[in-house]
């Protein structure tokens, strides 16, 4: 991806039991220090989702990185970003707190 241009991509989640099952992602960018340049224009992120038994599903994540990506001193050495999420059950009452970047 090119700092600046749109890009998506798709994660893959599978529910293996033979209940349905409502979970909600979080996601992380490694290294942490570019998680500041990483801009998610739509994602399915911090909403819940059902899958049905054995029920296999991609799931967009539209994003870019912030052109000041490329101009940051501390990022030139870093050649690569690792996007990655996490599928948790949602619990009745429960509430994932939202990522923040000061």
């Amino acid at each position: 991806v090119v700092p600046g241009e749109t890009a998506l991509a798709f994660y893959k989640a599978k529910n293996p039991t033979d209940k349905p099952i409502i979970g909600i992602s979080t996601y992380n960018v490694i290294p942490f220090e570019a998680g500041e340049y990483f801009n998610k224009i739509q994602c399915f992120c911090f909403e819940e989702q059902r899958l049905n038994p054995q029920e296999e599903v991609d799931m967009p994540v539209f994003f870019y990185i912030d052109p000041e990506f490329a101009e940051d001193p501390k990022m030139a050495k870093v050649d690569l970003i690792t996007l990655s999420y996490t599928f948790f059950e949602a619990k009745e009452g429960q509430n994932l707190p939202l990522p923040g970047y000061q």
